[in-house]
Order: C-alpha cells, then structure tokens, then sequence
C-alpha cells in the first residue's frame, strides 16, 4: 500500500489537527491518571486519538488502526495493511512543559510505508513514505528532504539518550563502544528524527517501548538513509501478530555505524 505525496500530506494534517488537540491543554493543569503499567494518561493523550481514528477512518475506510489508547473493533487479515498510532509519545514530557513530544502514526504493511512524526509545541513535522523520501517542515516555511550524515571517524559519536527513562545500561554500553562520545538527552521520538536530520549520530534504548512508539520514527529514519536494529543487528519489524513489547535497539544514522554495535554485542557475549 504505497501512498502518494497528497496522502502523506494528509496524514501530516491529521496529524497536526491532533497536535492542536493537545496543545489546548498544554498551558493549564492537567488531571492525570495512570494506565496497568503506571505510565501517564491525561485527557490530551485520549483527544488526540479521537481525532487520529475519526480522520484515519473517514480517509482510509476499512484500514485497521492499532493506537496505543483505542484499537479498531473489526479489521481485514493480519497480512493487510493497518495504522499503528501513538497520540502523544511522551507524556511525561508534555507534563514538564518542555515541548519534546511529539504525534506518531504509521503505516504497516508487511514492512514501514509511510510515517508522520508532529511535535506540536515545537511546530514541527516529519515525514516519510516509501518511495517518496524523509521531510521535514517547520512552522509554516517549506517542506524540505532530509537525510542522515556520514560518520565522520575523526569526531567523537553524537549520542542521544531518553531524557525520561536513562539507565545506567545505556551508560554501560556506551563507555564499552571503544568510541569517544557527546551524549546530550532528548524526549519521544524525536530522537529519531535528529539522526534522520544529520544532527546526531546513533540512539541506544535498552527500556521497554511499545510498536507505536517507534514505527513511525524508524519510518522516518530508515527513508532518510539510517536504520533501526536490535542489538544483533536485525532490524526491528512491525506487525500486529508480533509482540507489543520491542526488543532493545539502536537507531543508527549512518549504516556503517552498525559494525559499531555488533562489535560491542559480540565484546559484551565474550565477557559472559
């Protein structure tokens, strides 16, 4: 199911639209409560997915839609395509009023075909769709390509990090990379999308996240030239019959960049 540049547009606006569902409550208090797993949900969480499955539907009819808050009652086959959406990635940072989260909604059909990334308190939108490339439009200016950068061995790794949910595994697993590395701390997928952009190099993630929180960045990244792999190199897959949980991952810009972490799984198998 290959999109064309007018509906990758159209998922940017629904997109937006829910940014702006969300940014109605962003100056004032917000009541929170918390889902099974203590993560946060607010009434911004559930009006945006309102909104994405209001629009998705009347766009897309009959195509299944996986939220991180609603799933859709009927579907066609596992094998068809479907929308896997997280109306507000990065809830804990929406609550800090710090503008790093973002709107994810993506298409899965067999592989990423299409992702749009919205950080409404930034103004802000990434997207992408196979056979189409990786954007990029901020406020209202134009939207431009983006792509990844070449490592560049001679500076240290550009690392970023989760401003939210840092381990001291992620520490340990950069300090044995054999890399000098500028570690600097950023909320939701965004993360994804400055390596997308050529501004930072790889993203490690050894806490759980959720398919919905990483299908639509990993589309970004990978139409911008860079990768999203488990800790063996495999890269990381999308479907409604796997499970929800992702493995731990590293993003990558530069592709290259995956010798970097094999050699680093394969130091760690030794020390077993």
């Amino acid at each position: 199911m290959n999109l064309s540049r007018a509906q990758l547009e159209l998922l940017c606006d629904i997109a937006r639209e829910a940014g702006a569902a969300i940014m109605a409550y962003y100056a004032g208090p917000v009541p929170v409560s918390h889902k099974a797993d203590e993560s946060p949900l607010t009434a911004a969480d559930l009006s945006a997915d309102a909104v994405i499955r209001q629009r998705l539907e009347a766009a897309f009819p009959g195509v299944f839609i996986l939220s991180e808050e609603s799933v859709s009652a009927e579907g066609a086959g596992e094998d068809a395509p479907f929308f896997l959406v997280d109306p507000l990635d990065g809830t804990k940072e929406f609550l800090h009023h710090n503008g790093e989260f973002t709107v994810n909604i993506a298409l899965v059909h067999g592989t990423l075909m299409a992702g749009v990334v919205h950080a409404p308190a930034l103004d802000v939108t990434y997207s992408a769709a196979a056979g189409l490339g990786a954007f990029v439009q901020r406020e209202n200016g134009p939207t431009k390509p983006i792509r990844i950068s070449p490592r560049v061995p001679q500076k240290p790794l550009r690392m970023l990090d989760s401003r939210s949910h840092t381990s001291e595994e992620t520490k340990r697993w950069c300090e044995g990379l054999g890399h000098p590395c500028e570690v600097a701390t950023l909320g939701s997928s965004l993360k994804f999308c400055l390596i997308a952009e050529g501004r930072a190099d790889l993203y490690p993630r050894f806490g759980p996240t959720s398919q919905w929180d990483t299908a639509a960045a990993q589309c970004v990244l990978e139409c911008a030239g860079g990768q999203v792999v488990d800790l063996d190199g495999v890269p990381l897959r999308y479907a409604r019959n796997r499970a929800m949980i992702n493995p731990h991952f590293v993003a990558l810009g530069d592709p290259a960049l995956i010798d970097v972490v094999r050699e680093r799984q394969s130091a760690l198998r030794d020390k077993r």
